[in-house]
């Protein structure tokens, strides 16, 4: 298969293309560094042309309330078109677990709509929806920091590695159109503090954790079920602390 993915010189872009490649597809990682821009629509025709499916793993550069808007309505809107006239069958997106569950965040906001400009677009979907990653513990913990320490929420989250994320969507790509929405989680269910706290020993980072249901998560409040995903979610095998005992001694972030 050839198979494009959409921010293919990103964290999950890079991984996903090493494994799709490890599986014999021809991967193009379109990118604006290797010249194609989902944004202005550059290099697009080209790099779609032949491909099989695509794989959106596109990120704003700004989580501002309507940059983050823009940026995926824009990005999703021209991939779609470029796809449908090169005759794409299948259109992959990695969106977030609880991205119809929290109104009040602008990036889940724009998360949901791009779900759905693609289910809405008339060709194969598939919407994979993860949880948070472990490599972004650390963004969470620098959020959260106050004078007195980190105030960090006890709303429920099962984080995952990004490899595992990336392993996923390579499963998605190949198995074809679900035409729906499909959930990946990490293996334990938790609290946003104590993942982060674990997070912080393993780093030696000495602050304080200040538990709290109502701190804020990017400026959200969260409950037990904001984060984590359904029933019917497929697990993926990484817990923390294998991830943790795997990383550089100089830390992880």
């Amino acid at each position: 298969m050839k198979i494009v993915i959409a921010g293919g010189s990103g964290l999950i872009g890079r991984k996903l293309a090493a494994i799709l490649e490890g599986r014999g597809h021809d991967v193009v990682a379109a990118s604006p560094s290797t010249g194609v821009d989902t944004l202005t629509g550059a290099g697009l025709a080209a790099a779609l042309n032949g491909a099989d499916a695509v794989v959106d793993v596109t990120n704003s550069p700004s989580f501002a309330d309507e940059a983050v808007m823009s940026f995926f309505s824009v990005s999703t809107r021209n991939l779609l078109a470029a796809a449908k006239a090169a005759g794409v069958a299948h259109h992959v997106a990695l969106s977030v677990v609880g991205a119809d569950r929290l109104p009040e965040s602008g990036y889940f906001r724009a998360k949901l709509a791009q779900e759905r400009m693609i289910a809405e677009a008339g060709t194969g979907y598939s919407i994979v929806r993860a949880t948070q990653f472990f490599e972004f513990l650390g963004a969470v913990a620098g959020s959260s920091a106050a004078e007195d320490g980190l105030h960090l929420s006890t709303g429920g989250m099962q984080p995952m590695a990004a490899d595992d994320v990336a392993l996923a969507l390579a499963d998605g790509a190949e198995q074809g159109p679900v035409n729906g929405i499909v959930e990946i989680g990490g293996p334990d269910r938790g609290t946003l503090a104590g993942f982060v706290g674990r997070w912080m020993h393993a780093v030696g980072d000495r602050r304080a954790v200040i538990e709290s249901a109502e701190a804020p998560y990017f400026g959200t409040r969260l409950d037990a079920g904001s984060l984590v995903p359904g029933a019917g979610a497929r697990l993926m095998p990484t817990r923390l602390d294998d991830w943790l005992a795997a990383q550089a001694p100089t830390g992880v972030a």
